[in-house]
């Protein structure tokens, strides 16, 4: 066992609801193993710019029921750079700091492998609500921000229903479809539009005139964000024109970031908190925490980065060649797993649309 006395916890990019019940975690299961921890302000921007204080049993006391982070969050261009960096490994000294948690999506782990290879030994924690790591099955945040979301869309039905209309819904999930092929199935959707998987435009406007006639009134048709036209006001104008139906459009937004944090997020971010530090605690570094088949494992993270490039169309699968055998087997599982999880649940949302 590695002979930690201090460790830094940061939470960076888009909060996510559970942030804090990780930051609970790693603090109470470092101070058990006698560890001191620190927490540092404001992300990445924190270790730059010196905002760093302990955190105690007390500091956390309570704070897994809150949405958002107590230790807050900011996106660092400076750490980007070979100034901002030595900034930040400057304070890592300052503060004796003999690791990290670093708590968020993509983004944050690139800065954990810049870290780790200055010397700093870092474990990344997925946090974002858009469950867009493909190393990690799910990522804390996304449980509360799809029951957000299937909250308002329920209400939207209400009205949609009584008024026979048709409300188009987009949700977060920064081109991630997670949250919005899982709330269309929730919320009874007649149609959802995502990145991942084909959309058939004219064929739901055909699905939508044959409900009706068939005597359905109200419509629900949801949109993941950062579609260009789809996930729009002239989506909505254009569902209107093409079937006849009075529809309306609705954008959720930063609504669905908020809120305290779901039991699932709460107790995931408990178990990735804790195993984060323990295997800082190993000698570990330079590892990302992730859920797979219902279990809570580690993995390097830049074989974690390479599948998930790979897996969002930044790389092809030539990306792996620097790896043994073993690793490129997993990282097409990874990648396969996550193309099937949406094939699977747009077949599931045709089959109960009817």
């Amino acid at each position: 066992m590695a002979q930690l006395k201090r460790i830094g916890v940061l939470t960076s990019g888009g909060d996510a609801p559970g942030m804090n019940s990780a930051i609970r975690a790693v603090t109470r299961t470092a101070l058990s193993y006698g560890v001191e921890v620190f927490g540092i302000l404001g992300g990445y921007s924190g270790l730059v710019n010196d905002k760093v204080r302990p955190l105690t049993a007390r500091d956390v006391s309570g704070i897994e029921s809150i949405g958002g982070t107590i230790l807050y969050t900011d996106r660092c261009d400076e750490f980007k750079t070979e100034e901002g960096m030595a900034k930040a490994i400057e304070t890592c000294k300052k503060y004796q700091l003999d690791g990290i948690v670093a708590c968020g999506g993509d983004g944050t782990f690139r800065g954990a492998t810049d870290l780790s290879n200055r010397g700093i030994p870092t474990i990344g924690v997925p946090c974002t609500i858009d469950n867009d790591i493909a190393s990690s099955e799910y990522s804390i945040g996304y449980d509360t921000a799809m029951n957000t979301a299937i909250e308002a869309i329920d209400k939207l039905r209400d009205t949609c229903e009584s008024h026979g209309r048709c409300n188009v819904v987009e949700v977060m999930g920064n081109k991630a479809g997670g949250i919005a092929i899982q709330s269309a199935i929730a919320c009874g959707a007649v149609g959802c539009v995502i990145v991942e998987r084909p959309f058939d435009e004219e064929a739901l406007y055909e699905k939508m005139k044959h409900l009706r006639a068939d005597g359905k009134r109200g419509f629900i048709v949801v949109v993941s964000e950062m579609i260009p036209f789809y996930a729009s006001e002239e989506f909505a104008k254009k569902v209107e024109e093409s079937t006849g139906i009075e529809t309306r459009f609705a954008r959720l937004a930063h609504v669905v970031r908020g809120g305290n944090p779901s039991l699932r997020d709460r107790v995931t971010a408990a178990k990735m908190g804790s195993e984060a530090v323990k295997e800082l605690l190993c000698g570990k570094t330079n590892l990302v925490i992730c859920e797979r088949d219902n279990k809570i494992l580690s993995l390097d993270i830049n074989l974690a980065q390479t599948a998930d490039r790979i897996y969002k169309g930044k790389d092809d699968f030539k990306a792996m060649n620097k790896y043994p055998e073993e690793d490129k087997a997993r990282i097409r599982k990874i990648v396969d797993a996550k193309k099937k999880f949406f094939k699977d649940m747009t077949v599931l949302l045709a089959d109960l649309t009817c």
